[in-house]
């Protein structure tokens, strides 16, 4: 490999970087998790915090070290994150499926559905987009916000807005109402 730049905090420092270490970088988290479009996000992004802050970051050691641990470190966090994702979700279909047992408790369910898809109805229209955007698609708000040319604090006051009204209309169905925000469609 070649000698990597040692001024890499300037445009064509950082993209002989870039042009060095991308390919085995990508290499690198592709082995950590399987899928090839969130190594690619995720080398990228790797990529863009490092020239973000490029004036703040102090590498000890040497460059192509601190993106091999950044990679990795990143990964990790990822892959804890699809952990507690799936935990949570085999939780929510268990007490949903408990819930669900008896013929009064489906009359219930049945009874705050539509509770929840008349309270949905209350919420605006864009509001609403961006809290299936959330809840349903599980977008980040920075993604919301790229994806629909917002910015991520219109995301975030879209989001409690939407929050609001529902608390608001479901406050007697509540915390059974959480439970099937998460397992069905409206």
């Amino acid at each position: 490999m070649q000698d990597l730049p040692g001024k890499w905090n300037n445009e064509s420092g950082f993209e002989a970087l870039f042009k060095a270490l991308y390919a085995p970088l990508y290499r690198y988290a592709s082995g950590l998790i399987a899928d090839e479009m969130q190594a690619e996000e995720l080398v990228q992004e790797v990529f863009l915090k490092l020239w973000q802050q490029r004036e703040q970051i102090k590498i000890e050691t040497n460059v192509q070290a601190y993106l091999y641990r950044a990679v990795h470190n990143n990964a990790m966090n990822l892959l804890n994150h699809e952990k507690v994702k799936a935990k949570y979700q085999t939780y929510m279909k268990t007490r949903t499926a408990q819930y669900a047992d008896s013929p009064s408790k489906m009359l219930d369910a049945k009874e705050l559905k539509e509770q929840i898809a008349q309270a949905m109805n209350k919420i605006p229209e864009k509001c609403r987009a961006i809290f299936f955007m959330s809840r349903q698609e599980s977008f980040s708000y920075k993604e919301i916000a790229e994806k629909l040319g917002l910015s991520i604090k219109t995301v975030e006051n879209q989001m409690s807005k939407a929050l609001k009204i529902l608390r608001e209309e479901l406050r007697d169905y509540l915390p059974f109402a959480a439970i099937l925000f998460f397992l069905f469609e409206f």
